[in-house]
């Protein structure tokens, strides 16, 4: 008769995750305080940049003012995300709030997008009609802008940039930074040349760098909302590593491996033990090994010592009943080693 045992050994793995909790809601808080701070100097800033490009004309004054506008919405809602967080989890929500601010930096990607859009759509009407830039007041407007923009980044840049919502927030302050750099660089420019289309070009520039970041932002943030498996985890040679370090252990499979936001990293998986092996022992183990040498440091292990209780066919038990050796060359032989789980 097949066994079966689910054990999730609070004793041993709740006390590494309650630990990285705790750390992790100092953290928040600090976090927290910081993006707060960003967000008033922010649209403090964005209120005078915006009158300082309808006076000067500047394209790249206004497309800065334009940015720094979204980015003081995102930062507010970025410092919300953060204040969810915090809450307890609920019935309905048992795994807390901390996927909000992931789905946060993911909304403020595509907002940055949206934004370099829109400055490249006016860059390339400005450049088609040139129009004159008053580069005195716009210099100025510009560095007062780099001074704020600077205090902002330094704010946020001592943060965890772990955090996919800090790192957002960093990335909105730092495109509001570049785009006082091409204000001040346009502005000496016109200043010295009277050369009026380097407004249009340098803004439409800013935009590009800014695309650049968005995308890597999206994209990670995107991995964790689908549940992909982190990076830096590689699902199958967590499997290998514990079957052959865990002793009692035939073989792992059905395991899944995703990120709750961006840093706490999850598992589940099935573990076929030995006849002689002690399914407690084996829980035990194998959460031990995957906190200690894979910084995974909550999950849920149900151990067999049959046929996989999901039944033959399901993904991932059709290898369940083969010892470990075969099993690998047969995943081999139908191009299974090397896939990841989602």
């Amino acid at each position: 008769m097949a066994h079966e045992h689910s054990h999730h050994d609070h004793s041993h793995g709740d006390s590494h995750h309650g630990h990285d909790h705790h750390h992790d809601h100092d953290y928040s808080g600090l976090d927290k305080r910081r993006v707060f701070i960003a967000a008033v100097l922010t649209a403090g800033f964005m209120v005078v940049e915006a009158l300082g490009g309808l006076f000067t004309g500047s394209l790249a004054l206004l497309a800065d003012a334009g940015h720094m506008l979204t980015d003081s919405v995102s930062l507010g809602l970025a410092w919300y995300a953060f204040h969810l967080g915090e809450r307890p989890a609920t019935n309905r929500h048992t795994y807390g709030f901390g996927r909000v601010k992931t789905l946060v930096a993911y909304t403020n990607g595509l907002a940055i997008f949206v934004v370099g859009a829109w400055i490249v759509y006016e860059a390339w009407e400005r450049f088609e009609q040139p129009s004159a830039v008053l580069g005195g007041p716009m210099l100025a407007v510009g560095i007062a802008g780099l001074v704020v923009n600077i205090a902002a980044f330094l704010v946020l840049h001592g943060g965890d940039r772990e955090n996919l919502n800090m790192r957002g927030a960093i990335l909105h302050v730092l495109g509001d930074l570049l785009g006082s750099v091409a204000a001040i660089a346009a502005a000496l420019i016109i200043l010295f040349t009277g050369w009026y289309p380097i407004d249009p070009i340098l803004s439409a520039l800013v935009a590009v760098m800014l695309f650049m970041s968005a995308w890597r932002l999206t994209r990670d943030a995107g991995q964790v909302l689908l549940e992909g498996a982190p990076d830096v985890l590689d699902r199958d040679d967590i499997a290998r590593d514990l079957e052959k370090t865990v002793p009692g252990v035939d073989n792992i499979h059905h395991m899944h491996v995703w990120s709750l936001d961006g840093k706490s990293n999850l598992a589940t998986l099935h573990a076929r033990i030995a006849d002689e092996g002690n399914a407690a022992e084996v829980t035990r183990l194998v959460k031990e090994r995957l906190a200690s040498m894979h910084g995974i440091t909550h999950a849920t292990v149900e151990t067999e010592a049959g046929p996989c209780a999901d039944g033959y066919g399901n993904h991932g038990c059709e290898m369940a009943g083969k010892p470990a050796g075969r099993r690998h060359s047969h995943e081999k032989r139908q191009g299974v080693a090397g896939s990841k789980d989602t």
